[in-house]
């Protein structure tokens, strides 16, 4: 999956400069295909199998890696420049696209092959995206980084969940490996907009072993309160978004009756909310501060789906809920991301973005296997309402920490 920061098509945002353009174009790109990439994977795995287990097990391989090597990629990241890193993680990941859609073109390959090319996928994308967050305070003021992450997470919701979906579904019902040779071009596109933004990023000693450095990386994040509560809440929200979408082609298919192209506008329908969201973030973060804004998106994800649990079953109830849910993902994200950029030292960021981010990250293969076992023992909207109840519980217990935020 492509790890480019999200961005925005508005390229000529004033005063941030030939690098923020840069950044921006690689994203959108990157992001586009990365949409069409993930709504294509599940439709390939579902010609092969209907078990749930199954199709839920392409989830937990390809994010299995933000568990197994976070850490060390952190680390990693922080040695080197940003943009040499990320422009080698993303060429690996165009090269491995590449490969599954010539299998999928012939008809070669199984399961297997899928589970494969996931895992290895998500490897690299732990380098790209830990050395591509490195890039965003590189080539942004600090004052600007609430405007800024608003706009990449705009680009993230209109490109990868709104127009990139629907494409990959039609691509796919075109040619089977059609949509994957499409990711794997925009990885390439990306990789060379990367390569030419001039902004460096501060590099760590190397004669510190990795291992040192790790542990560098973790006490920071670990002595920090309120950004490690941000970390475990982030990580406790992958689970259950993980868990109620792992299975989400099965429920659309089965519970909303949509076929392959149905299922593509719905994920598509999904992301309005953030697209809205992104696009006031910077507004509503300024106006409200980050700890009210981020304690609202706490509650009203998980209520919004909690309801889609209990009375969806059409795809208009569906896309109402998800605006809510969508809409508080995109503010959520604006303004914790922003805060671990202003805050974390630069040559720590690496290590430190890499520690939260397994957390944060490494809790989806867990999610995507408690959502393939949900759905089996108690059906395709049980997930939903179990997602709810856990993002509540976390919530509540995460309200004494967030008062630290001024």
């Amino acid at each position: 999956m492509n790890s480019t920061p999200a961005t925005t098509m508005t390229a000529a945002e004033p005063g941030l400069g030939r690098d923020w353009h840069l950044l921006i174009s690689a994203g959108t790109v990157s992001m586009l295909g990365d949409g069409a990439f993930l709504a294509a994977l599940p439709l390939l795995a579902a010609t092969m199998t209907h078990d749930p287990g199954v199709i839920a097990g392409i989830t937990v391989w390809g994010s299995l890696p933000w568990l197994l090597a976070a850490l060390p990629m952190g680390a990693f990241a922080d040695r080197y420049d940003a943009r040499r890193t990320a422009t080698a993680a993303q060429v690996v990941q165009a090269a491995l696209v590449a490969l599954l859609a010539g299998a999928a073109t012939v008809g070669a390959g199984g399961i297997t092959l899928v589970y494969a090319v996931a895992f290895a996928v998500g490897l690299a994308e732990t380098l790209a995206h830990i050395s591509l967050q490195k890039l965003v305070p590189a080539v942004v003021p600090a004052a600007r980084l609430e405007a800024a992450n608003g706009r990449q997470h705009a680009a993230l919701f209109s490109s990868r969940q709104f127009v990139g979906p629907p494409l990959g579904a039609l691509l796919f019902t075109v040619a089977v490996g059609l949509p994957f040779w499409v990711d794997a071009f925009t990885f390439a596109v990306s990789a060379v907009l990367v390569w030419r933004i001039r902004a460096t990023t501060p590099v760590t000693r190397r004669e510190t072993s990795l291992l040192a450095g790790i542990g560098e990386g973790v006490r920071w994040l670990a002595g920090n309160r309120l950004l490690r509560t941000l970390a475990l809440l982030s990580g406790v929200a992958n689970l259950a978004n993980f868990l109620a979408m792992a299975t989400f082609v099965l429920f659309a298919k089965q519970v909303l009756g949509l076929d392959d192209i149905g299922y593509g506008v719905v994920l598509g329908l999904m992301a309005v909310g953030g697209i809205t969201g992104a696009l006031i973030s910077g507004r509503a973060v300024g106006w409200a501060g980050g700890r009210r804004t981020v304690t609202f998106t706490l509650f009203a994800t998980p209520l919004a789906m909690l309801a889609v649990g209990l009375f969806a079953r059409d795809v208009v109830t569906v896309a109402a809920l998800a605006f809510v849910t969508s809409f508080g993902a995109a503010l959520w994200n604006v303004a914790a991301g922003s805060l671990r950029q202003r805050t974390v030292p630069g040559a720590l960021l690496g290590r430190v973005s890499s520690a939260g981010l397994m957390v944060t990250w490494g809790a989806q293969p867990l999610g995507a296997y408690l959502g393939g076992l949900t759905a089996t023992w108690w059906g395709l909207s049980a997930v939903w309402v179990v997602a709810a109840l856990l993002r509540l519980l976390a919530a509540t217990a995460a309200l004494p920490a967030l008062r630290e935020w001024r």
